[in-house]
């Protein structure tokens, strides 16, 4: 990433820096991979140590779910109903040691005198719905619907939905850094011109006077697989200011530039963030191939070693039978699949595709949790055979307008 600055730090670090009565604040340096990765200073007016009481919350339960075979699998959410908060309402549905990926609807805002740390990873949360703000110990980010909100470890926040909007988030965890691909960067980290994305689309946190409220505030730490309540005498969001390259911010999937070429463009294409042993890619609005014979549907492919999780935001996902707005595909590791009976006829002559979805590719196994396997369609590693209405199919869907080709 980049330099930031934002409020009051001194000219040079580790150096006295005080406030305007003369008492000194607290440097904390915020940072990963001990003191050669990533990091920030942060100037606290009370030491970020001063913790009153620590209370035992629980472990972290993720229960897998195996039905002894090896198939795609589609999971539908778009009927569930919202729940709990931005933590606690989160719904676990693929997961493997490098990431956990699910949805969320918060039905709620978190308890006003409570915030959340993930001790373990970085956290992403894609906002499909909804409208509110982001509160975190570096600044406030409002979010709307497209937005992906990146969440480095460690870092305290609280997220603030706007009254009466529904809210529908897909959330992932990792233990390792989400950044932009090494191949958009150059050797000062700025992101290159080819890249589908510049810094100029990377919204940092608007920066808010410190606050150091008197009362019992609660931090819910993760760590070790457990969630312990951390109570604080004073507002943890005291900061007078910070610097560095260690940050949360938002990215609106808007802004991603599509690449597209002459014939169909591989998934890599659409990478938008990496982390260790996955990516996340951005399937968005653009036009087709421009080859005289392109075909603009997806080839069949077959993922030699990595699992594929798509997530269907939003458009007419005429490539997929049965797949509907919220929902996921799971295409894994050692068996073909592409467009279904039909789309690759259709797909001839359209112009561009209005899809929006979210893909994330492990290089690692994805096993689906307790809660996936109460929403999954068993009839779906079967909608690739040929219907008895195919030549109707296939009519109908060359007759529509732009539609949606996820691979």
């Amino acid at each position: 990433m980049f330099y930031v600055a934002r409020g009051n730090v001194p000219h040079t670090r580790h150096v006295q820096h005080r406030s305007a009565d003369g008492s000194l604040y607290a440097e904390e340096l915020f940072g990963v991979e001990g003191f050669t990765g990533r990091s920030s200073l942060l100037y606290h007016v009370v030491p970020p140590t001063r913790v009153t009481r620590i209370e035992p919350q629980g472990p972290v339960v993720i229960e897998t779910a195996d039905d002894g075979s090896h198939h795609h699998q589609l999971i539908d959410t778009a009927g569930l109903a919202p729940a709990g908060d931005a933590v606690t309402g989160r719904i676990p549905l693929f997961h493997n040691a490098d990431v956990v990926l699910g949805v969320v609807l918060p039905a709620t805002a978190m308890p006003p005198d409570t915030f959340y740390r993930n001790g373990e990873g970085d956290e992403l949360l894609y906002i499909h719905e909804g409208t509110g703000v982001l509160r975190t110990n570096f600044g406030d980010l409002a979010y709307h619907p497209g937005d992906y909100l990146v969440l480095p470890i460690g870092t305290t926040w609280r997220l603030d939905p706007d009254a009466g909007v529904s809210q529908r988030m897909l959330y992932l965890e990792c233990p390792s850094e989400v950044e932009p691909p090494k191949r958009y960067r150059n050797d000062y980290g700025q992101l290159l011109e080819h890249a589908p994305y510049s810094q100029r689309d990377i919204r940092i946190p608007e920066f808010r006077e410190p606050r150091t409220d008197a009362g019992d505030w609660t931090v819910i730490v993760r760590a070790r697989g457990r969630h312990t309540a951390y109570h604080l005498a004073t507002h943890p969001f005291d900061v007078v200011g910070w610097d560095g390259y260690l940050w949360p911010f938002a990215f609106d999937i808007a802004d991603f530039q599509p690449i597209t070429g002459r014939v169909h463009q591989p998934p890599p294409v659409h990478q938008t963030f990496a982390a260790r042993n996955f990516v996340v890619c951005s399937f968005v609005p653009r036009k087709f191939d421009y080859h005289p014979l392109a075909i603009p549907a997806p080839y069949n492919h077959s993922n030699i070693n990595s699992d594929e999780v798509i997530y269907y935001v939003a458009g007419n996902f005429m490539s997929r039978r049965g797949v509907g707005i919220a929902s996921f595909t799971l295409h894994p590791a050692g068996i073909p699949h592409g467009p279904h009976p039909g789309t690759v006829e259709a797909s001839i002559g359209k112009e561009a595709t209005e899809e929006l979805a979210v893909m994330v590719d492990t290089f690692r196994p994805l096993w689906l949790t307790r809660q996936a396997a109460a929403l999954e369609n068993p009839d779906y590693p079967y909608t690739w055979l040929p219907s008895a209405k195919a030549a109707e199919e296939t009519r109908q869907l060359t007759e529509r307008g732009p539609e949606a080709f996820p691979d």
